[in-house]
């Protein structure tokens, strides 16, 4: 995995964007796609490609000591403190991301539901592999956190979606609590927008804005959305921060069991339940069956899945020679 978990000496520098900051970007796009789908999380993303721990410091430190600097004047100091140049290129990467594959996202969701989840699959497993070997020593302690975190995942993952009226208040709650998951590996805060009811809400405003279609309505409703995570994310990051600081190997062990448990989500073998006619594709429930080996239909599914772990621990594998040789640069 590449490293980018310590903010570069230059950060309080003004200087041109240069290769990090595109490193940095391609992660934030990375993370914006996959937030996108149901059942992954961009925070699974964040972790796998080192940038995790740099962007819960980065968003921790928006608090009362980054107020008085920006009080005092000390606007480079404060850019610094909490790492701008970082956050500023993973944002943008982030918008890129959600925004120019929303549309792609659906339609495959809609149309190649199962290819899309195959490789999702075994993108994740491979990653919570990678997540499970940063554990130095696995005691009972770190066994009993990952049983606890990918059962808890599991159990959230089988919740059935809800509906719920359309206002501001609702919409601002969804999204802090949405935005907490977001961040946490395994936990889709895509999905917990859609087990609130909110998630085709959201996805669509982005949809017609990036279509240019803006008006005021959506403005409105974008703002409120966004204060939410920016509430949610800056309050929930202090106590990740705080576990990752004092009880790092429980903490990971714990964000590798909520990416075992999301699994369930998007296992690509599912059969539709029994729906009212009419009833859109968005609205479908799903069961999860187990793959017909003796059907040509399973192939391509599992060899998605079996080629997309493969790629991730290829890649690995040559980031850590690269690292070896003396060469950190992306990817991971």
């Amino acid at each position: 995995m590449h490293d980018l978990s310590d903010p570069p000496s230059t950060a309080g520098r003004t200087r041109l964007p240069d290769r990090r900051d595109f490193q940095t970007a391609v992660c934030g796009i990375l993370m914006g796609a996959a937030d996108i789908v149901p059942g992954v999380s961009g925070g699974t993303v964040a972790l796998v490609l080192g940038v995790y721990q740099r962007l819960v410091t980065a968003i921790s430190r928006f608090d009362h000591t980054l107020v008085g600097m920006v009080v005092h004047g000390r606007i480079r100091d404060a850019a610094a403190y909490i790492d701008v140049r970082f956050l500023g290129a993973l944002a943008a990467g982030i918008v890129i991301g959600a925004g120019s594959l929303a549309h792609l996202m659906h339609y495959l969701l809609e149309h190649h539901r199962t290819h899309i989840l195959a490789v999702f699959f075994g993108l994740i497993l491979a990653s919570s592999f990678l997540v499970a070997r940063i554990v130095p020593c696995w005691k009972a302690t770190e066994i009993a956190t990952l049983v606890a975190g990918c059962a808890g995942a599991f159990w959230l993952m089988g919740r059935v979606p809800t509906t719920a009226p359309l206002t501001y208040t609702y919409l601002f709650l969804s999204a802090t609590v949405a935005i907490c998951a977001m961040i946490l590996p395994g936990i889709s805060g895509a999905f917990v927008l859609l087990i609130l009811g909110m998630y085709y809400h959201v996805t669509g405003v982005i949809k017609e804005v990036v279509s240019g279609h803006v008006t005021l309505e959506n403005g409105v409703f974008l703002a409120v959305f966004t204060a939410g995570c920016a509430v949610g994310l800056i309050t929930f990051s202090k106590a990740l921060k705080w576990l990752l600081q004092y009880f790092p190997s429980v903490t990971m062990a714990a964000l590798c069991g909520f990416m075992l448990g999301s699994l369930r989500r998007i296992w690509p073998f599912k059969v539709p339940l029994p729906a009212a006619p009419g009833t859109t594709w968005r609205d479908r429930q799903f069961e999860n069956v187990w793959p017909s080996l003796g059907s040509a239909q399973s192939y391509m599914p599992l060899a998605l899945m079996l080629a997309a772990l493969v790629l991730v621990l290829v890649l690995h594998h040559f980031s850590v020679r690269r690292r070896s040789t003396g060469n950190p640069h992306f990817p991971a």
